[in-house]
């Protein structure tokens, strides 16, 4: 039987060039970055290894010997599904063209016999635009045509294309009632959503629904250099240094010389961030959310107050960085549920500067780098830097612009002694030199 907490297949279904493993790649980037164990397997990765590729006919549905082949790398691709789930997998996306029902019925009876959860997704876009944009980014680019001539490439996919139209069978409101589906239609302008049958697949199709593809970029920096900053002191709501007002004047000019069509800047509610927006000719929104990880009894100390006072809790800070509470304040965990909110409206929005904190911009920065919850709290944020984030076919292309204005380093990176009865000029050897 199947229980409220089984694995899920997430199950990819559409011609090709349709955006599904830009949306697989995307989704699992997502549940990974909530705290969901989640992996793709490329079913066309699985071919590639197998089999040299040679031209559209190895597609051809009625060319019997690669349809043999292509289904024992769908069935090798399943095998590798179920070790992940059964291991600390708690989400498998099966990222492959799956469009006759026969071939997601194999898959329905592969879950049925380990208790697997399956839902569908299906990217449906008739837009010829859209696909001749896939096309040409994506694909002719792609692995299989590496090496290719590209006009040559692209009519070979396009033979590829019309050879699944032959056989695709949607999944259909009628005969698949019993499903657990949602249809993406061209490229999220509709959708239709069927059987959402758990807490994990509402959230699938609460992400799926906020995403789009519009060409933007997400600038994101670090408050101006803050008093508190310069002695060394964690957290507080103090105001901008001089180097912090400098760096806000930059900021306004670096903004403007940028010239971002219809650009919207985001704060936290702390006084720091609000101060480096100041020169800056756009709207402007204030987000709790984006407030600084709270350091609750340690708030305001600096990290040697902090090693005299909690030696313990210093201690078991550097074992676990991202999972570790604060007494009475928060973790990186806490601050990544508390920035969902946050990452959906980047979805939604277009061109937006977003100014914040060191946690906070590392909670932002590994949704969009894909980071692992170990690296994470470790990610290097420095002050008076801005980080331009572009999203690209399969990920996100990142551009870093040092404004030049003089700064303390606030980066301490993981001690090599984190037991708590390690002595404090060990728990203290990778703190910042502070004036």
């Amino acid at each position: 039987p199947k229980h409220s907490n089984s694995p899920t297949i997430i199950v990819m279904v559409g011609l090709p060039a349709r955006g599904k493993t830009y949306i697989a790649k995307k989704l699992s980037r997502y549940l990974n970055w909530i705290g969901v164990n989640t992996k793709v397997f490329n079913v066309g990765q699985y071919r590639r290894e197998t089999v040299k590729f040679k031209s559209h006919d190895f597609f051809r549905p009625d060319n019997k010997e690669a349809m043999k082949i292509r289904k024992q790398c769908a069935m090798e691709a399943l095998k590798d599904v179920c070790k992940w789930l059964k291991g600390s997998g708690m989400v498998a996306v099966y990222d492959a063209t799956n469009t006759t029902r026969s071939r997601r019925n194999d898959i329905l009876d592969f879950a049925e016999e380990h208790c697997f959860r399956v839902f569908f997704i299906e990217s449906i876009c008739d837009d010829p635009l859209v696909v001749e944009q896939n096309v040409t980014e994506v694909k002719v680019n792609g692995p299989d045509y590496k090496d290719s001539d590209p006009d040559a490439a692209m009519e070979d996919f396009k033979l590829r294309i019309a050879h699944y139209t032959e056989t695709y069978e949607t999944v259909d409101p009628t005969i698949d009632d019993d499903l657990s589906y949602i249809k993406i239609i061209d490229v999220g302008r509709r959708f239709m959503v069927n059987r959402v049958a758990d807490h994990m697949q509402s959230r699938i199709v609460y992400y799926l629904m906020n995403i789009h593809v519009q060409p933007r970029s997400i600038y994101l920096c670090r408050h101006g250099e803050s008093e508190m900053n310069i002695k060394g002191r964690i957290g507080g709501d103090s105001s901008l240094s001089e180097n912090g007002q400098q760096f806000s004047f930059k900021l306004g000019d670096f903004i403007k010389q940028q010239d971002i069509k219809g650009l919207t800047v985001w704060t936290s509610e702390l006084k720091r961030t609000g101060q480096t927006a100041i020169h800056i000719d756009a709207p402007c929104e204030k987000w709790m959310a984006l407030n600084e990880i709270s350091a609750g009894v340690c708030e305001s100390m600096t990290y040697a107050e902090i090693q005299l006072n909690f030696p313990e809790e210093f201690a078991l800070r550097d074992q676990d960085k991202y999972h570790y509470r604060y007494p009475m304040g928060e973790s990186y965990y806490d601050l990544v549920t508390r920035l969902e909110p946050v990452i959906m409206e980047l979805e939604r929005s277009e061109n937006v500067l977003v100014i914040c904190h060191q946690a906070v911009m590392r909670c932002i920065l590994a949704y969009y780098l894909d980071e692992t919850s170990e690296r994470l709290p470790y990610l290097q944020c420095p002050l008076h830097t801005v980080m331009k984030l572009t999203p690209v076919a399969y990920g996100c292309k990142v551009e870093s612009f040092p404004l030049g204005i003089t700064a303390v380093d606030t980066h301490r990176p993981k001690p090599e002694d984190v037991s708590p009865s390690r002595e404090p000029d060990k728990a203290l050897e990778t703190t910042p030199d502070y004036p």
